[in-house]
């Protein structure tokens, strides 16, 4: 691990300042060998260690693919489908959906070199994050993304039951790395991929796949537009 996330900061330093004042005043009140303070100490320090857990930076070499669209997120791989895109695509398309549980990194990365043409937040509900209707009623944030081969792709953050705090730090026209930090979301979620129908697809319903790492489809290459040689 190399460290907590900035986004973690501000919840890990709270609970630590609540769950020590609590401790300290229930082991001044009973002492410190009463179930009572014994309990609630075991569970205070089970929780700081769960959002240790949560909020981590994997130690993790994350090196350019630039022919492959990897995974944005930690997690499994639950929706592989063709479906139509109506925001920034709006066309047929592939879905590639992975599902990140409480205990999975948290961290968002872009899954391959680009520009950043389209970005909307969406409020929403919070249906569990496997739900066939999470992706366009839940809350979430989407990023429409153009690579240099002028192929068009959309990534899209879905809150779940837990996830209650969506952080993207994608700003339009601004151009972006692959593995570079897309954002943060907070306490289980889904990350939702959107890509054109002649990209290969390399992954199947049920797979685990790493963030940065796992090649998750192969888009088609551009057709030159060049003339050729005499």
């Amino acid at each position: 691990m190399n460290g907590i996330h900035k986004e973690g900061h501000l919840w890990i330093g709270i609970s630590v300042l609540l769950v020590f004042t609590l401790i300290a005043g229930l082991m001044f009140q009973l002492g410190p060998t009463h179930f009572l303070s014994l309990g609630i100490t075991i569970l205070g320090a089970a929780w700081l260690l769960l959002l240790i857990q949560f909020f981590r930076i994997p130690d993790r070499k994350l090196k350019k693919q630039p022919d492959f669209v990897l995974s944005p997120c930690d997690g499994k791989v639950v929706v592989v489908e063709k479906v139509f895109e109506p925001e920034y695509l709006k066309e047929e398309c592939w879905q590639i959906s992975v599902f990140m549980n409480p205990l999975n990194v948290h961290i968002n990365w872009y899954p391959i070199d680009g520009e950043i043409e389209h970005y909307q937040y969406h409020p929403g509900k919070y249906l569990v994050a496997w739900h066939p209707k999470s992706s366009t009623e839940n809350e979430r944030s989407s990023v429409g993304m153009v690579t240099h081969s002028n192929q068009r792709l959309l990534i899209r953050q879905i809150a779940g039951v837990l996830a209650r705090k969506i952080c993207c730090y994608a700003i339009k026209g601004v151009r972006v790395a692959q593995n570079q930090e897309m954002g943060f979301i907070k306490f289980g979620s889904r990350v939702d991929l959107f890509l054109p129908l002649n990209t290969e697809i390399r992954v199947e319903i049920g797979d685990v796949v790493t963030g940065g790492i796992s090649r998750l489809a192969q888009l088609a290459q551009a057709e030159s537009t060049e003339e050729p040689a005499l």
